[in-house]
């Protein structure tokens, strides 16, 4: 399992460990993800997902997961986060037609 964030992509960062004698080491920034289950208020359904911590905060404040998805932009999201997505606007197309 990679270490990305399903809904916003964010990935491992690499960089330096500078000590007081300003020595320089390779060192990994790791995002902090964690295993959530969301609600999809469209689909009546939920979906298990591994995503960061900064993401869940946003989908919260975005008004939940479908409108996350609907705003998202699509380089961003998974494979499984596209999909979800296609099913979302499609319910909701549906739903705006009826």
């Amino acid at each position: 399992m990679s270490r990305k964030c399903e809904l916003t992509g964010k990935s491992v960062m690499v960089g330096n460990n500078v000590s007081h004698a300003n020595n320089k080491t390779k060192r990994r920034f790791l995002p902090n993800l964690v295993n959530v289950t969301l609600l999809s208020e469209a689909l009546d359904q939920s979906f298990r997902m591994r995503i960061a911590a900064s993401a869940l905060r946003t989908v919260e404040h975005r008004g939940g997961l479908d409108a996350f998805l609907m705003k998202e932009k699509v380089e961003n999201l998974s494979s499984k986060a596209v999909e979800m997505r296609r099913k979302v606007s499609q319910k909701l197309s549906e739903s705006a037609a009826a």
